[in-house]
C-alpha cells in the first residue's frame, strides 16, 4: 500500500476552521479545559460530616477515637465519618448532580468528525481511497423537551439532597441511642453494684444477730438469697454493658470488642422544659422535615416528566453544517453541506398518548406518596411529644421515688440493726431502693432519647442539641 494513501494531514487542513468555529459554540464562555464546566460540582450537597450536621466550626473528619472519654458528640462524629450509608447518599447526589450536567448540555451542538480509508482491488487495477468528514449539528426546537428534562433533573437533585440529609438525621439518633444505651447500662453496673454493697451489708448484720441469737436461721437465710440475687443482677447488668459498649462500638465503624470509655452521665437533672404546643412542631416538621422536602420534590420531578413525555410527540427543528473530503485513486474532492431539519411526529402507534398517562400516573402515586408521608410526619412528631412528655414527668417523679427509697432503706437498716426490725423489712426496702435506682436511670436514657427523636421527627436535630447538655 502507498505510504501517502493514509495521510490524512491534506484534508484536514480546510476542516480547521469549522473545527475552531464549533468548538467555540460548544463550549460556554471560559470552560475550556475543565472538567465541569456546567459547575455542577457547586450544586452537589456537602459531604456528609460533622460540618453538615450542624457543627459550627470547621471539624475535620476522623476515624481515630478521642484521647479523652467518649462524648455523645463524639459518638456522632465518628458515625457520621465512618458509616458507610453517608458515602452511599453522597454519592448519589453526586449522581444527580452530574444528571443536571447532562441535561445542559443538551443545549450545545454536538460537533462530530469521521475518518476513513481503504484499499480497493479489481482484475484490472488497484486502487486507494481516503475520506474525512466535519459535521455540526444543533438542535434549536424541540417542543420544551430539554426544559422538561432539566427541571426533572434539578428536583431529583433537589431529592437527593434531602434524602441525604434524612439520612444524616436518622444516622444522628441512631448513633445517640446507642450511646445514651451503653452509658445507662454502665450507670446500671454502678446501681447494681451499689445495691450488691446494700445487700451484703444486710446479711452481714443478720449473720452477726444469728451468732448471737437474736436472729433466725430464716432470716440468715433470706439475707443470704438477697445477696445473692443482687450479685446475679450484678452480673447481668456488666454483661448487659458490655454488649451495649459493643453495640456501640460497631456504630462508630469499629468492631464490637474496640475498648470505648465514656463520660459519666450528667450529674445534674437535665432541662426538661419545652414550650411548644404540639400542633406547633407538627407545622414546624412539615417545612423542616428533609424526607417531605424530598417527596414534594419528587412530586415536582413527575410533573416535569408529563411536560417531557408531551414534548416527545411534538415536533423538532434542527439545523446542520458540515465539510467533506474524500480522495479516490489520487482524485481530491471537497464539498459543503448546511440544512434544516424539521422533524414532524405523525404517526407513533400511540406510544405518545401511553407514555403521558404512564407519566401523569407516576405524578399521582408520588402526590400520594407526599400525602401518606405528610400522614407519617405529624404522626411521628406526635407519638415522640407524648413520649417525651412522658419521660419529662417520670423523670421528676424518680428523684422523689429514690429519694424517699434511700431513706426508707436507711431507717429499715437501722432498725435491723437496733434489734425493732425484722429482716423482712429490710430486704423489702433494699429491693425497693434498687428498683428506684433503676428506674432513675432507665427515665434519665428515655428522656434523652425521645428528646432527640423528638427533634428528629421534627427534622431539626442536629450538634445544638447537644451543645447545652456537654458544655459545647
Amino acid at each position: 500500500m502507498d505510504q501517502g494513501a493514509l495521510n490524512y494531514a491534506p484534508m484536514t487542513k480546510p476542516l480547521l476552521p469549522i473545527i475552531a468555529v464549533a468548538l467555540c459554540l460548544a463550549l460556554p464562555a471560559g470552560a475550556a479545559g475543565l472538567s465541569d464546566p456546567f459547575g455542577t460540582d457547586a450544586l452537589t450537597p456537602p459531604r456528609p460530616s460533622p460540618q453538615s450536621a450542624g457543627r459550627s466550626a470547621d471539624v475535620p473528619c476522623s476515624r481515630e477515637l478521642p484521647a479523652a472519654a467518649l462524648t455523645a458528640i463524639d459518638a456522632v462524629d465518628l458515625a457520621l465519618c465512618n458509616n458507610p450509608q453517608t458515602r452511599e447518599v453522597w454519592a448519589a447526589a453526586r449522581y444527580q448532580a452530574a444528571q443536571v450536567g447532562v441535561a445542559e448540555a443538551a443545549w450545545l451542538p454536538n460537533l462530530d468528525g469521521r475518518l476513513g480509508a481503504s484499499r480497493l482491488w479489481s482484475q484490472q487495477r488497484n486502487y486507494n481511497s481516503s475520506s474525512a468528514a466535519l459535521t455540526l449539528s444543533w438542535l434549536v426546537f424541540d417542543s420544551g423537551a430539554r426544559s422538561a428534562t432539566g427541571e426533572s433533573a434539578r428536583q431529583l437533585l433537589e431529592a437527593a439532597a434531602a434524602t441525604q440529609d434524612s439520612t444524616v438525621q436518622s444516622l444522628f439518633l441512631s448513633a445517640l441511642q446507642s450511646y445514651y444505651t451503653a452509658q445507662a447500662t454502665q450507670a446500671a453496673v454502678v446501681s447494681t453494684a451499689e445495691a450488691e454493697r446494700a445487700a451484703r451489708e444486710g446479711f452481714n448484720a443478720a449473720e452477726a444477730r444469728y451468732k448471737v441469737g437474736v436472729a433466725t436461721p430464716s432470716d440468715r437465710l433470706l439475707a443470704q438469697t438477697a445477696l445473692s440475687q443482687a450479685t446475679l443482677n450484678r452480673i447481668r447488668a456488666e454483661g448487659e454493658a458490655r454488649n451495649a459498649l459493643g453495640t456501640l462500638a460497631n456504630a462508630l465503624g469499629f468492631t464490637a470488642g474496640q475498648k470505648l470509655t465514656l463520660t459519666p452521665p450528667p450529674a445534674t437533672l437535665p432541662d426538661a422544659a419545652f414550650t411548644q404546643e404540639v400542633a406547633a412542631l407538627i407545622a414546624e416538621a412539615e417545612v423542616r422535615r428533609p424526607d417531605l422536602k424530598a417527596a414534594e420534590a419528587q412530586v415536582r420531578a413527575a410533573e416535569a416528566g408529563v411536560d417531557l413525555a408531551r414534548a416527545q410527540g411534538r415536533p423538532t427543528v434542527s439545523i446542520s453544517t458540515g465539510q467533506t473530503w474524500a480522495e479516490v485513486d489520487r482524485i481530491t474532492t471537497n464539498g459543503g453541506i448546511i440544512g434544516v431539519t424539521v422533524d414532524l411526529p405523525i404517526f407513533s402507534g400511540f406510544d405518545t398518548t401511553y407514555r403521558v398517562r404512564a407519566a401523569e400516573a407516576q405524578v399521582d402515586a408520588r402526590t400520594a406518596q407526599l400525602d401518606r408521608l405528610k400522614n407519617q410526619v405529624a404522626l411521628d412528631v406526635w407519638r415522640a411529644y407524648q413520649s417525651l412528655t412522658t419521660a419529662t414527668q417520670s423523670l421528676m417523679t424518680t428523684l422523689d421515688l429514690v429519694a424517699s427509697a434511700e431513706q426508707s432503706e436507711r431507717v429499715a437498716l437501722g432498725r435491723y440493726k437496733a434489734g425493732v426490725g425484722t429482716v423482712l423489712d429490710l430486704l423489702v426496702a433494699q429491693s425497693a431502693l434498687a428498683s428506684a435506682r433503676l428506674q432513675r436511670i432507665q427515665a434519665a436514657l428515655d428522656w434523652f432519647v425521645f428528646r432527640a427523636t423528638l427533634a428528629q421527627a421534627v427534622g431539626a436535630l442536629d450538634y445544638t442539641l447537644l451543645q447545652p447538655a456537654e458544655g459545647r
